[in-house]
């Protein structure tokens, strides 16, 4: 995760604005419509401006859950307006954490390898 100038204080701005996104999109999102949506990490930087908010998703495609997330990315924003006691309130662009996708695949690949040729 990208730290802020004081780098403890970038980091716990970015815990909280993960904890309560989190929070948020658990009461204001459909999982009909964006399925089930994790927060994986938050980079904010330095000048607190702007933040990427990283998720996964179960139960939609990935491109409905972006598009869901993206557009209340302004209301979500004018929510953490009013939690957050720092001068400047990032600006939240949402982007999908393929990490998770490329864990299983190598955990499946690595499965494919330890059963050798003949499994």
């Amino acid at each position: 995760m990208k730290s802020a100038t004081k780098p403890g204080r970038g980091l716990r701005i970015a815990d909280q604005i993960q904890r309560d996104l989190a929070e948020m999109i658990q009461r204001e999102v459909r999982v009909d419509r964006a399925g089930l949506v994790t927060l994986t990490g938050v980079e904010v930087t330095p000048d607190y401006a702007h933040a990427k908010v990283y998720f996964t998703t179960i139960g939609a495609p990935v491109e409905a859950a972006q598009k869901v997330l993206s557009d209340k990315a302004g209301y979500f924003h004018s929510l953490l307006f009013k939690r957050l006691t720092i001068h400047t309130i990032p600006r939240l662009t949402f982007v999908h954490d393929e990490s998770v996708t490329r864990g299983i695949e190598i955990d499946r690949l690595i499965e494919q390898a330890n059963k050798g040729p003949s499994g």
